[in-house]
């Protein structure tokens, strides 16, 4: 039987059709494969025991078991975080590169110019871990026990105390300048730290006379009667010191408060965002995790990817704001 050209060619078209659909089926199938599909690294740009690598360890160990992959944590400690967090904002937006950062990233952004990644559309926000007020304390030769008679003694004696904090543009520096701009003739003179630790020392030994910091920071040395706190920094009384009363109540609009979260790379796909958020919001509401979040001064507070990054945002400007108001530097 003699088989035409044209049927060859037809049959020809039909086979390699055939194929093309096959393979277009397979990448198809390939593409939508669910996320994650292999381990996933979280970089924590500070040294292993800090708050960021505590609250970044606790989520990792339940995020592995909740995404069915391994969840690593990776060290790269440096400028403050900067190193850490500028090397994931290049890493490949996929889902498998994140980083577990803190407010400072926002009051890094408000003091340096130079940033290596830009805070607000550089990374993408994925959930916060949780939010948590500071602790105000003064050393016990201080007058004061009260919000109301903290702002008082400092008037009395303008330009005569000390205010410690952990580095120039730091986060506690933030703080009390914030503090001192609502009030408006606060005179307090800032001596800056190289470190917490000092700080606290330099404090308890009355070389300064007021601290404001987390209560992981201060807690142990007030209940060890070596500090005494005259309040919280939160609007409203906090579960982190319920005892306490908030600045607030004599500095009307007084609030300041740390937060921990997840980003990823500027362009993650927002269905793996969306994954990774359900899951943190599942983990960090169990009442184990929100119990050891509680222990080291912080709320779990679950925010959808859109409103974690309105609060980044937000922050931002407002500490680029209150620098500029305050000159406050890194250097």
């Amino acid at each position: 039987m003699k088989i035409s050209p044209l049927f060859r060619l037809r049959t020809l078209a039909v086979v390699v059709a055939a194929i093309a659909g096959g393979c277009l089926l397979s990448g198809s199938a390939f593409a939508q494969a669910a996320y994650p599909t292999k381990p996933i690294t979280i970089v924590v740009p500070y040294p292993a025991g800090g708050s960021n690598d505590t609250f970044a360890r606790q989520v990792a160990k339940e995020l592995g078991d909740e995404l069915k992959q391994p969840v690593i944590i990776d060290n790269r400690p440096g400028a403050s975080g900067n190193t850490g967090t500028g090397q994931v904002s290049k890493a490949a937006p996929d889902g498998y590169t994140l980083v577990a950062v803190s407010s400072s990233m926002t009051t890094n952004a408000a003091v340096q110019s130079k940033l290596p990644f830009d805070p607000v559309k550089g990374l993408a926000p994925v959930a916060m871990f949780a939010k948590g007020p500071f602790i105000v304390a003064v050393n016990n030769e201080f007058p004061a026990k009260t919000p109301a008679e903290l702002i008082a003694a400092i008037k009395a004696k303008p330009g005569q105390y000390n205010y410690a904090s952990s580095g120039a543009g730091s986060v506690n520096q933030f703080g009390t300048e914030l503090l001192k701009a609502k009030v408006g003739d606060l005179q307090i003179a800032h001596i800056p730290y190289k470190g917490m630790g000092p700080a606290v020392t330099d404090l308890v030994g009355n070389q300064t006379q007021l601290l404001i910091s987390s209560g992981p920071s201060l807690l142990p040395m007030v209940r060890a009667g070596k500090l005494r706190a005259v309040g919280i920094t939160s609007l409203k009384p906090s579960p982190i010191a319920p005892d306490l009363t908030p600045i607030s109540t004599a500095v009307p609009g007084y609030e300041f408060e740390l937060w921990w979260g997840l980003l990823a790379p500027a362009g993650t796909p927002p269905d793996v965002v969306a994954r990774l958020n359900g899951a943190v919001n599942k983990i960090i509401t169990r009442p184990e995790i929100a119990a050891n979040f509680l222990r080291e001064g912080a709320i779990a507070t679950p925010l959808s990817p859109v409103q974690f990054g309105t609060v980044i945002a937000e922050d931002v400007e407002r500490w680029k704001k209150l620098a500029k108001q305050q000159n406050i530097t890194a250097d």
